[in-house]
């Protein structure tokens, strides 16, 4: 009986030393997962703030340029803004040079500017085109004068001036 309670000690203590050793291990294994998660998510959390601080930029206070274009899908410009510098080559019907001009161009599909909007030191303009180029609405103030001047395709024109 002494040998049997000696080995049912030995065979206890290995027994509980193999559960000890295997808890050991389990143990280890939930550190090492539980440590990946945290890693994981620490990652996941470093390209989520990235990724919504990249789609929200913040807008430029200010667009600064010497022209803007706006093209259609087709890669045709269809609106346009730029600055005309001064022509003094050039003449205006009256026989004045061409000062230095603001225009906006709105642009039809064929590449015809349908509207015209112009300003420089001289005064503004608006020109407005129908079908054709015939067919025509021009608001100048221009100097001490302004007028409206309407003409049909078939041209006849009316003028208003005050």
């Amino acid at each position: 009986m002494g040998l049997t309670k000696h080995a049912r000690i030995i065979y206890n203590f290995l027994t509980h030393s193999r559960r000890i050793h295997a808890k050991l291990a389990n143990m280890k294994t939930q550190r090492f997962a539980i440590g990946l998660t945290l890693v994981n998510i620490l990652i996941l959390m470093s390209i989520w703030l990235h990724a919504s601080s990249a789609t929200t930029p913040e807008a430029a206070p200010v667009l600064r340029g010497q022209a803007l274009e706006i093209v259609d899908a087709q890669g045709r410009v269809r609106a346009s803004i730029k600055v005309q510098p001064a022509d003094q080559t050039a003449r205006t019907a009256d026989g004045k040079s061409y000062p230095d001009t603001v225009i906006l161009r709105l642009i039809d599909p064929n590449g015809r500017p349908e509207v015209k909007l112009g300003a420089s030191e001289h005064g503004a303009g608006l020109l407005l085109l129908g079908e054709s180029d015939a067919t025509s609405a021009v608001i100048k103030a221009e100097g001490t004068d302004s007028s409206l001047k309407l003409t049909t395709k078939n041209g006849q024109q009316k003028i208003i001036k005050p």
